[in-house]
């Protein structure tokens, strides 16, 4: 019987990729810094009002620093596969890529310092957590938190891969969190109650697809389903 590698399958490219980026949390603290400090702030970014290019700028920096912690990380487990001796190369590749996370984080806190200074600093408290915050934001950041808390526990959990299995889906995740956001940015249109029922027959199909393939167990696609209402809710009824 001809089996296909499941690497050679569009699926089974982004499911590798994820699986790196769980392995990276699950095995290295600082990857667990970073995606902590990552969602830390996103949070904050719904106390300054940031325009579309804030957000960018944020996102680009988080983007970056995780990447060199991968690459890092790559770099590592490259150069203990081709010695467990001391050698003065494998410290130096070791050294740079661990310089490229050091000018990243450089990066992102100069970032940090640009966006949100100026913003905090001459603005009152009772002003920043009163503002009405852009629906777009909410949701994007609402996802972010979603998929990045899904990462997390999929690292401490042993069985499935990002994309096939495991506890909880991602799918379901991201498919109930969208269906709240749609609930609270069209609750008070005329057409809302229609966009919120199309919105959860997709994610309720979202769900079922990945327990009918076998993918998922009933438990987790409701642990996920769960997780992404629960998160989603939380941000927009601090927020919106």
């Amino acid at each position: 019987m001809n089996h296909t590698p499941q690497r050679n399958t569009l699926l089974g490219s982004f499911n590798h990729a994820f699986q790196g980026l769980v392995h990276s949390v699950r095995h290295q603290r600082n990857m667990r810094v970073h995606i902590a400090v990552a969602l830390i702030v996103l949070i904050g970014s719904l106390f300054a009002d940031l325009s579309r290019l804030e957000l960018v700028a944020v996102a680009i920096s988080i983007a970056f620093v995780l990447m060199a912690e991968l690459l890092n990380t790559a770099v590592e487990a490259v150069v203990d596969i081709i010695t467990d001796e001391f050698d003065p190369r494998a410290r130096v590749a070791k050294d740079v890529a661990a310089g490229a996370v050091l000018v990243a984080s450089i990066n992102a806190l100069l970032v940090a310092y640009l966006v949100f200074f100026d913003k905090l600093s001459g603005t009152s408290f009772h002003l920043i957590t009163t503002l009405r915050r852009s629906s777009v934001h909410l949701t994007v950041v609402a996802i972010a938190v979603v998929a990045l808390g899904v990462i997390a526990v999929k690292a401490t959990r042993p069985r499935g891969t990002p994309l096939s299995g495991g506890l909880p889906s991602g799918h379901a995740a991201i498919g109930f969190a969208g269906w709240t956001a749609v609930t609270f940015v069209a609750g008070g249109t005329s057409q809302g109650l229609l966009l919120s029922a199309i919105a959860f027959i997709m994610a309720l199909l979202v769900a079922q697809s990945r327990v009918e393939t076998g993918i998922h167990s009933v438990f987790e696609v409701v642990l996920g389903a769960l997780l992404g209402i629960t998160v989603t809710t939380l941000i927009f009824q601090l927020w919106y």
